[in-house]
């Protein structure tokens, strides 16, 4: 059998006699030219062009998928401000610092994007944050000096998990052969999206969460009562996200409506420090009903 190729194709992807090519075979058959990927390279300026540190630019950098990130400075980049620059790219995951002198940063991503799960990143987060609410929880009326400094150390983990899912997710919706190896299609890797901000919004709401409790004096049974419910919410709202789950969506948001009814009883006869508790356990319980709402409702 013979498969003709369009002239201006092979022009543009610049084949030749003895040029390999890639045949996927599914629904359809699709041929891909195998051509070695460019690394990507940004070069940001030091200082940046607003005259402070380009901490956000290596950031944007990775995000946006580049592989190499030049910190490129018009003088010497002095000790502190390199410290801070070498913080920063520490700070997301399989960047590393590959050459450096007194006027430069060179980092590049090391890993393989085509080893990476966004499912298992988002179940990494998820146990993040399972860990950070149970803790928080327990610290209601067992007061713990470090629980703060603990949720704060776990919330800058799930950042450095999150920036990797965007990388990723923004990755996948510009390589349809990565796209199709997770088998996502592109409303999948926005859900995806969508879902990983929500995550990360949890986390910086226990984070304040875990700040409005170590400043009152006792919570009240009521409360720890209902937050509980809120981490069976959890459990059940990323079950039916990641599987699909029409039937545990619904549980959700009938849970969710629950709570909200108990929520609307105990702001009546609480004091300011408590409603402002349940109005952080409110955010976090919306977080995960809009989680089960991604999930489809048809096939």
């Amino acid at each position: 059998m013979l498969v003709s190729l369009p002239k201006e194709w092979v022009i543009e992807n610049e084949l030749s006699k003895g040029s390999v090519l890639l045949v996927d075979v599914g629904n359809d058959i699709i041929i891909r030219s195998k051509r070695e990927s460019k690394s990507k390279e940004a070069v940001i300026n030091y200082p940046s062009r607003y005259g402070d540190m380009p901490l956000k630019e290596i950031t944007g950098a990775y995000l946006l998928g580049y592989d190499i990130i030049l910190v490129k400075g018009e003088n010497s980049i002095s000790y502190n401000d390199r410290e801070l620059i070498k913080d920063a790219i520490k700070r997301l995951v399989g960047l590393e610092i590959i050459d450096e002198d007194a006027h430069n940063i060179k980092a590049q991503f090391l890993l393989d994007a085509t080893t990476l799960d966004p499912r298992k990143i988002l179940q990494r987060i998820n146990s993040i944050i399972n860990g950070m609410y149970k803790d928080t929880i327990s610290s209601f009326n067992n007061k713990n000096d470090s629980i703060m400094k603990i949720i704060r150390v776990r919330d800058e983990e799930i950042n450095r998990q999150y920036f990797l899912l965007v990388r990723f997710l923004r990755s996948a919706l510009l390589d349809n052969t990565l796209a199709e190896r997770i088998n996502l299609t592109s409303i999948d890797i926005l859900d995806y999206r969508i879902a990983a901000n929500l995550f990360e919004g949890v986390g910086d709401s226990i984070v304040e969460l875990a700040r409005l409790v170590a400043n009152t004096k006792d919570v009240e049974m009521d409360v720890i009562d209902t937050a509980l419910m809120i981490g069976k919410l959890q459990s059940l709202a990323v079950n039916a996200f990641l599987n699909n789950n029409r039937a545990y969506s619904i549980q959700v948001i009938n849970e969710y409506n629950t709570l909200n009814n108990i929520f609307e009883k105990m702001k009546s006869h609480k004091d300011a420090s408590t409603l402002n508790i349940i109005y952080m356990l409110d955010r976090i319980a919306k977080a995960w009903t809009d989680v089960a709402d991604l999930v489809k409702t048809i096939d």
